[in-house]
Protein backbone atom coordinates (compact mmCIF):
# COMPACT_ATOMS: atom_id res chain seq x y z
CA UNK A 1 0.00 0.00 0.00
CA UNK A 2 1.53 3.10 -0.95
CA UNK A 3 0.28 6.29 1.38
CA UNK A 4 0.48 9.66 -0.32
CA UNK A 5 0.53 12.64 0.84
CA UNK A 6 -1.07 15.48 -1.19
CA UNK A 7 0.54 19.17 -1.46
CA UNK A 8 -2.11 21.89 -3.28
CA UNK A 9 -5.95 21.24 -3.18
CA UNK A 10 -7.16 22.91 -6.05
CA UNK A 11 -8.92 22.14 -9.26
CA UNK A 12 -6.13 19.91 -10.41
CA UNK A 13 -6.13 17.92 -7.01
CA UNK A 14 -9.43 16.71 -8.01
CA UNK A 15 -8.37 15.08 -10.63
CA UNK A 16 -5.70 13.39 -8.65
CA UNK A 17 -7.97 12.12 -6.26
CA UNK A 18 -10.15 10.52 -8.67
CA UNK A 19 -7.04 9.00 -9.83
CA UNK A 20 -6.29 7.32 -6.02
CA UNK A 21 -10.15 6.57 -5.96
CA UNK A 22 -9.89 4.39 -8.74
CA UNK A 23 -6.47 3.12 -7.47
CA UNK A 24 -7.72 2.66 -4.00
CA UNK A 25 -6.38 -0.88 -3.70
CA UNK A 26 -2.72 0.15 -4.17
CA UNK A 27 -2.96 3.13 -1.90
CA UNK A 28 -4.17 5.42 0.62
CA UNK A 29 -3.81 8.98 1.38
CA UNK A 30 -2.72 10.05 4.88
CA UNK A 31 -2.39 13.89 4.17
CA UNK A 32 -3.55 16.81 2.76
CA UNK A 33 -1.48 20.50 2.93
CA UNK A 34 -2.88 23.94 1.61
CA UNK A 35 -1.64 26.98 2.45
CA UNK A 36 -4.76 28.61 2.31
CA UNK A 37 -6.71 27.83 5.93
CA UNK A 38 -9.91 25.67 5.47
CA UNK A 39 -9.00 24.18 2.30
CA UNK A 40 -7.66 21.33 2.66
CA UNK A 41 -9.94 20.46 5.55
CA UNK A 42 -12.91 21.16 2.76
CA UNK A 43 -11.04 18.74 0.39
CA UNK A 44 -10.72 16.01 2.69
CA UNK A 45 -14.23 16.09 3.84
CA UNK A 46 -15.37 16.29 -0.15
CA UNK A 47 -13.88 12.91 -1.15
CA UNK A 48 -14.81 11.19 2.69
CA UNK A 49 -10.88 10.98 3.66
CA UNK A 50 -9.57 10.28 6.73
CA UNK A 51 -6.37 12.15 6.96
CA UNK A 52 -4.04 14.67 8.76
CA UNK A 53 -4.43 18.10 7.48
CA UNK A 54 -1.45 20.71 7.18
CA UNK A 55 -1.29 24.44 5.89
CA UNK A 56 2.95 23.64 5.43
CA UNK A 57 4.28 21.12 3.49
CA UNK A 58 7.38 21.50 5.98
CA UNK A 59 5.06 19.90 8.39
CA UNK A 60 5.03 16.11 6.65
CA UNK A 61 9.13 15.95 5.72
CA UNK A 62 9.53 14.19 9.14
CA UNK A 63 7.34 11.86 8.57
CA UNK A 64 7.84 8.75 7.95
CA UNK A 65 4.78 6.82 6.92
CA UNK A 66 4.21 8.76 3.85
CA UNK A 67 6.30 6.83 0.61
CA UNK A 68 4.63 9.68 -2.03
CA UNK A 69 4.47 13.39 -2.23
CA UNK A 70 2.10 14.68 -4.91
CA UNK A 71 3.08 18.43 -5.36
CA UNK A 72 -0.02 20.48 -6.97
CA UNK A 73 0.37 23.69 -5.90
CA UNK A 74 0.53 26.71 -8.66
CA UNK A 75 4.27 26.67 -10.49
CA UNK A 76 6.56 29.00 -8.41
CA UNK A 77 6.94 26.12 -5.80
CA UNK A 78 7.06 23.37 -7.63
CA UNK A 79 10.71 23.03 -6.93
CA UNK A 80 11.37 24.04 -3.59
CA UNK A 81 8.51 21.63 -2.30
CA UNK A 82 9.97 18.98 -4.97
CA UNK A 83 13.14 19.23 -3.10
CA UNK A 84 12.07 19.51 0.14
CA UNK A 85 10.36 16.02 -0.09
CA UNK A 86 13.23 14.29 -2.10
CA UNK A 87 15.51 15.15 0.27
CA UNK A 88 13.43 13.67 3.18
CA UNK A 89 12.96 10.54 1.47
CA UNK A 90 9.80 10.79 -0.52
CA UNK A 91 9.33 9.74 -3.73
CA UNK A 92 7.85 12.97 -5.89
CA UNK A 93 4.91 13.08 -8.77
CA UNK A 94 4.69 16.80 -9.82
CA UNK A 95 1.80 18.87 -11.76
CA UNK A 96 3.17 20.52 -14.99
CA UNK A 97 5.11 22.38 -15.40
CA UNK A 98 7.85 21.15 -13.94
CA UNK A 99 9.34 24.38 -12.41
CA UNK A 100 9.71 28.43 -13.09
CA UNK A 101 13.17 27.97 -15.12
CA UNK A 102 16.10 25.88 -15.94
CA UNK A 103 18.06 26.27 -13.17
CA UNK A 104 15.16 24.52 -10.76
CA UNK A 105 14.61 21.91 -12.52
CA UNK A 106 18.31 21.11 -12.17
CA UNK A 107 18.45 21.33 -8.89
CA UNK A 108 15.56 19.45 -8.68
CA UNK A 109 17.05 16.38 -10.77
CA UNK A 110 20.40 16.76 -8.32
CA UNK A 111 17.89 16.43 -5.37
CA UNK A 112 16.21 13.25 -7.08
CA UNK A 113 19.79 11.75 -7.53
CA UNK A 114 21.35 12.65 -4.84
CA UNK A 115 18.66 11.28 -2.72
CA UNK A 116 17.64 7.92 -4.69
CA UNK A 117 13.98 9.10 -4.81
CA UNK A 118 11.82 8.75 -7.83
CA UNK A 119 10.86 12.08 -9.72
CA UNK A 120 7.77 12.06 -12.25
CA UNK A 121 6.36 14.72 -13.91
CA UNK A 122 2.77 15.25 -14.73
CA UNK A 123 2.03 15.00 -18.22
CA UNK A 124 -0.68 12.60 -18.48
CA UNK A 125 -1.45 12.98 -22.65
CA UNK A 126 1.11 10.52 -22.91
CA UNK A 127 -1.31 8.23 -21.29
CA UNK A 128 -4.07 9.20 -23.83
CA UNK A 129 -4.39 6.30 -26.68
CA UNK A 130 -4.88 8.82 -29.63
CA UNK A 131 -1.54 10.77 -28.21
CA UNK A 132 -0.06 6.81 -27.65
CA UNK A 133 -1.26 6.12 -31.23
CA UNK A 134 -0.23 8.75 -32.84
CA UNK A 135 3.72 8.17 -31.27
CA UNK A 136 3.88 4.59 -31.99
CA UNK A 137 2.83 4.95 -35.51
CA UNK A 138 5.19 7.69 -35.91
CA UNK A 139 7.89 5.59 -34.63
CA UNK A 140 6.94 3.05 -36.99
CA UNK A 141 8.02 4.55 -39.61
CA UNK A 142 5.33 3.47 -42.09
CA UNK A 143 4.28 7.42 -43.14
CA UNK A 144 8.22 8.45 -43.35
CA UNK A 145 9.82 11.36 -41.68
CA UNK A 146 8.56 14.03 -40.62
CA UNK A 147 8.50 17.41 -42.91
CA UNK A 148 6.86 19.42 -41.00
CA UNK A 149 4.61 19.17 -37.39
CA UNK A 150 1.79 21.62 -36.48
CA UNK A 151 0.82 21.85 -32.60
CA UNK A 152 -2.84 23.76 -32.16
CA UNK A 153 -2.32 24.21 -28.29
CA UNK A 154 -5.71 26.00 -28.48
CA UNK A 155 -7.59 26.90 -25.28
CA UNK A 156 -9.99 29.63 -24.05
CA UNK A 157 -10.31 31.25 -20.51
CA UNK A 158 -12.20 34.06 -19.67
CA UNK A 159 -10.88 37.55 -18.62
CA UNK A 160 -12.08 36.55 -14.86
CA UNK A 161 -9.61 33.51 -15.34
CA UNK A 162 -6.91 35.63 -13.96
CA UNK A 163 -8.26 37.35 -10.94
CA UNK A 164 -7.22 34.14 -8.89
CA UNK A 165 -4.37 35.87 -6.64
CA UNK A 166 -1.45 33.25 -8.46
CA UNK A 167 -2.39 33.41 -11.85
CA UNK A 168 -1.58 36.24 -14.71
CA UNK A 169 2.20 37.45 -12.97
CA UNK A 170 5.47 36.24 -14.08
CA UNK A 171 6.45 35.58 -10.22
CA UNK A 172 3.68 32.82 -8.98
CA UNK A 173 2.61 31.72 -12.45
CA UNK A 174 5.81 31.49 -14.49
CA UNK A 175 4.44 32.17 -17.97
CA UNK A 176 0.91 32.77 -19.42
CA UNK A 177 -0.79 30.20 -22.29
CA UNK A 178 2.78 28.85 -23.48
CA UNK A 179 3.89 27.71 -19.72
CA UNK A 180 0.58 26.74 -18.24
CA UNK A 181 -1.41 25.40 -21.34
CA UNK A 182 0.61 24.41 -24.03
CA UNK A 183 3.03 22.83 -21.75
CA UNK A 184 1.02 19.54 -22.70
CA UNK A 185 1.55 19.73 -26.56
CA UNK A 186 4.85 21.16 -26.11
CA UNK A 187 5.65 17.68 -23.85
CA UNK A 188 3.50 15.76 -26.75
CA UNK A 189 5.93 17.43 -29.33
CA UNK A 190 9.48 16.95 -27.58
CA UNK A 191 8.32 13.20 -26.82
CA UNK A 192 7.64 12.77 -30.27
CA UNK A 193 9.95 14.82 -32.45
CA UNK A 194 12.83 16.12 -29.64
CA UNK A 195 14.09 19.68 -29.23
CA UNK A 196 14.63 22.00 -32.23
CA UNK A 197 17.59 23.61 -33.24
CA UNK A 198 15.98 27.25 -33.29
CA UNK A 199 13.07 28.80 -32.17
CA UNK A 200 11.52 31.83 -33.12
CA UNK A 201 8.59 33.20 -31.67
CA UNK A 202 6.20 36.28 -31.00
CA UNK A 203 3.90 37.15 -27.62
CA UNK A 204 1.06 39.10 -27.20
CA UNK A 205 -1.21 39.83 -24.50
CA UNK A 206 -4.89 40.06 -26.72
CA UNK A 207 -7.52 39.98 -24.38
CA UNK A 208 -6.72 39.79 -20.48
CA UNK A 209 -5.84 43.36 -19.99
CA UNK A 210 -5.85 41.55 -15.74
CA UNK A 211 -2.36 39.97 -16.74
CA UNK A 212 1.00 40.48 -16.90
CA UNK A 213 1.38 37.29 -19.00
CA UNK A 214 0.73 36.21 -22.52
CA UNK A 215 -2.52 34.93 -23.88
CA UNK A 216 -1.51 34.42 -27.35
CA UNK A 217 2.48 33.10 -28.78
CA UNK A 218 3.42 31.91 -32.26
CA UNK A 219 6.53 30.32 -32.82
CA UNK A 220 8.64 28.24 -35.57
CA UNK A 221 10.78 25.33 -34.81
CA UNK A 222 13.31 24.43 -36.69
CA UNK A 223 14.86 20.91 -36.68
CA UNK A 224 17.41 19.25 -38.99
CA UNK A 225 15.41 18.44 -41.86
CA UNK A 226 11.63 20.06 -40.76
CA UNK A 227 9.98 23.06 -39.67
CA UNK A 228 7.08 22.75 -36.59
CA UNK A 229 4.76 25.80 -36.26
CA UNK A 230 3.51 25.81 -32.22
CA UNK A 231 0.46 28.03 -31.25
CA UNK A 232 -0.42 28.06 -27.53
CA UNK A 233 -3.66 30.43 -27.03
CA UNK A 234 -6.36 31.05 -24.20
CA UNK A 235 -8.25 33.27 -27.02
CA UNK A 236 -9.18 30.34 -28.82
CA UNK A 237 -13.15 29.56 -29.25
CA UNK A 238 -13.59 25.81 -29.23
CA UNK A 239 -10.24 24.57 -27.41
CA UNK A 240 -10.19 22.52 -30.79
CA UNK A 241 -6.61 21.09 -30.07
CA UNK A 242 -4.44 18.84 -32.15
CA UNK A 243 -1.51 17.41 -33.07
CA UNK A 244 -0.43 16.99 -37.12
CA UNK A 245 2.64 15.40 -38.83
CA UNK A 246 3.11 15.77 -42.31
CA UNK A 247 5.71 13.22 -43.48
CA UNK A 248 7.38 11.88 -45.98
CA UNK A 249 5.25 9.41 -47.27
CA UNK A 250 1.74 10.60 -45.41
CA UNK A 251 0.02 13.07 -42.73
CA UNK A 252 -0.99 11.44 -39.74
CA UNK A 253 -2.41 13.71 -36.52
CA UNK A 254 -4.13 13.34 -33.78
CA UNK A 255 -7.30 13.15 -32.91
CA UNK A 256 -6.66 10.86 -35.97
CA UNK A 257 -7.03 11.40 -39.27
CA UNK A 258 -4.55 9.92 -42.38
CA UNK A 259 -3.89 10.93 -45.73
CA UNK A 260 -1.41 9.83 -48.11
CA UNK A 261 -0.34 10.64 -51.46
CA UNK A 262 2.08 9.47 -54.23
CA UNK A 263 3.51 11.68 -57.35
CA UNK A 264 2.12 11.44 -61.00
CA UNK A 265 4.50 11.92 -63.71
CA UNK A 266 4.36 15.41 -62.89
CA UNK A 267 4.47 15.64 -59.42
CA UNK A 268 0.75 16.67 -58.98
CA UNK A 269 -0.35 14.21 -56.22
CA UNK A 270 -2.00 10.98 -56.55
CA UNK A 271 -4.01 9.12 -53.63
CA UNK A 272 -2.49 6.71 -51.97
CA UNK A 273 -4.89 4.12 -50.86
CA UNK A 274 -2.82 1.16 -50.08
CA UNK A 275 -0.40 3.09 -47.51
CA UNK A 276 -3.68 5.06 -45.68
CA UNK A 277 -5.54 1.39 -44.92
CA UNK A 278 -2.12 -0.04 -44.00
CA UNK A 279 -1.63 2.92 -41.29
CA UNK A 280 -5.20 3.03 -40.26
CA UNK A 281 -4.76 -1.02 -39.83
CA UNK A 282 -1.55 -0.44 -37.55
CA UNK A 283 -3.40 2.41 -35.74
CA UNK A 284 -6.50 0.18 -35.54
CA UNK A 285 -4.65 -3.45 -34.01
CA UNK A 286 -3.07 -1.25 -31.09
CA UNK A 287 -3.87 -2.09 -27.83
CA UNK A 288 -6.05 -0.65 -25.49
CA UNK A 289 -4.62 1.15 -22.12
CA UNK A 290 -6.04 -0.29 -19.06
CA UNK A 291 -5.95 3.43 -17.40
CA UNK A 292 -5.84 7.26 -19.20
CA UNK A 293 -5.10 10.30 -18.08
CA UNK A 294 -4.22 11.01 -14.64
CA UNK A 295 -4.77 8.11 -13.40
CA UNK A 296 -2.53 6.17 -15.80
CA UNK A 297 0.34 8.35 -14.90
CA UNK A 298 -0.21 7.31 -11.26
CA UNK A 299 -0.40 3.97 -11.61
CA UNK A 300 2.97 4.03 -13.97
CA UNK A 301 4.55 5.87 -11.03
CA UNK A 302 2.87 3.44 -8.39
CA UNK A 303 4.94 0.62 -10.79
CA UNK A 304 7.88 2.38 -10.48
CA UNK A 305 7.65 2.39 -6.65
CA UNK A 306 6.56 -0.86 -6.33
CA UNK A 307 9.10 -2.52 -8.86
CA UNK A 308 11.77 -0.31 -8.46
CA UNK A 309 12.12 1.05 -11.66
CA UNK A 310 12.28 4.61 -13.97
CA UNK A 311 8.72 6.02 -13.88
CA UNK A 312 7.80 6.51 -17.94
CA UNK A 313 7.62 9.83 -17.98
CA UNK A 314 10.90 11.21 -15.38
CA UNK A 315 12.45 14.79 -14.87
CA UNK A 316 14.18 15.13 -17.74
CA UNK A 317 11.46 15.15 -19.50
CA UNK A 318 9.72 18.04 -17.92
CA UNK A 319 12.85 19.28 -18.40
CA UNK A 320 12.70 19.22 -21.70
CA UNK A 321 9.53 20.87 -21.99
CA UNK A 322 10.56 23.88 -19.44
CA UNK A 323 14.09 24.41 -22.41
CA UNK A 324 11.38 24.67 -25.13
CA UNK A 325 9.44 26.67 -22.94
CA UNK A 326 12.11 29.02 -22.12
CA UNK A 327 13.55 29.68 -25.41
CA UNK A 328 10.07 30.84 -26.70
CA UNK A 329 9.90 33.54 -23.92
CA UNK A 330 13.57 34.19 -24.83
CA UNK A 331 12.84 34.58 -28.62
CA UNK A 332 9.65 36.67 -27.94
CA UNK A 333 11.09 38.85 -25.49
CA UNK A 334 14.40 39.78 -27.76
CA UNK A 335 12.72 39.38 -30.51
CA UNK A 336 15.77 37.28 -31.94
CA UNK A 337 15.88 33.58 -33.27
CA UNK A 338 17.07 31.52 -30.30
CA UNK A 339 19.35 28.29 -31.04
CA UNK A 340 19.13 25.43 -28.71
CA UNK A 341 20.45 24.09 -25.78
CA UNK A 342 20.63 27.34 -23.72
CA UNK A 343 23.61 27.69 -21.76
CA UNK A 344 23.69 27.94 -17.88
CA UNK A 345 24.99 31.54 -18.39
CA UNK A 346 22.42 33.04 -19.96
CA UNK A 347 19.82 34.90 -18.09
CA UNK A 348 17.05 33.42 -19.16
CA UNK A 349 18.56 30.03 -16.85
CA UNK A 350 17.21 31.44 -13.73
CA UNK A 351 14.28 33.02 -12.73
CA UNK A 352 15.60 36.14 -11.71
CA UNK A 353 16.62 36.32 -14.94
CA UNK A 354 13.32 35.70 -16.79
CA UNK A 355 12.09 38.15 -14.61
CA UNK A 356 14.23 41.02 -15.49
CA UNK A 357 13.51 40.20 -19.19
CA UNK A 358 10.25 39.35 -19.89
CA UNK A 359 7.72 42.03 -21.19
CA UNK A 360 4.86 42.98 -18.97
CA UNK A 361 1.75 43.27 -21.22
CA UNK A 362 -0.41 44.66 -18.45
CA UNK A 363 -0.08 44.77 -14.56
CA UNK A 364 -2.79 42.04 -12.80
CA UNK A 365 -6.06 44.49 -11.46
CA UNK A 366 -7.57 41.29 -9.34
CA UNK A 367 -6.73 38.99 -7.03
CA UNK A 368 -9.27 36.80 -5.15
CA UNK A 369 -8.58 33.06 -3.25
CA UNK A 370 -10.64 30.82 -4.94
CA UNK A 371 -12.49 30.53 -8.20
CA UNK A 372 -15.75 28.51 -8.21
CA UNK A 373 -16.72 26.43 -10.69
CA UNK A 374 -15.62 23.27 -12.84
CA UNK A 375 -12.03 23.16 -14.88
CA UNK A 376 -11.17 21.52 -18.07
CA UNK A 377 -8.13 19.40 -19.01
CA UNK A 378 -8.44 19.71 -22.81
CA UNK A 379 -9.27 17.61 -25.97
CA UNK A 380 -9.32 13.73 -25.31
CA UNK A 381 -8.36 13.69 -29.38
CA UNK A 382 -11.40 11.91 -30.31
CA UNK A 383 -13.23 12.89 -33.22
Amino acid sequence: MIRVAIVGTGGIAHSHMEAYRTLSERCCVVALVDIVPGKAQRFMEEFDLHCDVYENHEDILSRTDIDLVDVCTPPYVHASISINCLRSRKHVICEKPMAASLEECDAMLRARDESGMKLSIIAQNRFRKPIRDLKLLLDSGLAGPVRHAQVDSFWWRGHCYYDLWWRGTWEKEGGGCTLNHAVHHIDMLCWMMGLPDKVTSILANTAHDNAEVEDLSVSVLQYPHALGQLTASVVHHGEEQQLVFQCEKAKIAAPFSVHASTPYANGFPKENPELEAEIKAYADALPALPYEGHTAQIADMFDAIEQNHLPSIGGEDGRNTIELITAIYLSGASEETVALPLKKEHPFYTVEGIMKNVPHFYEKTASVMELTGEITLGSNYQK
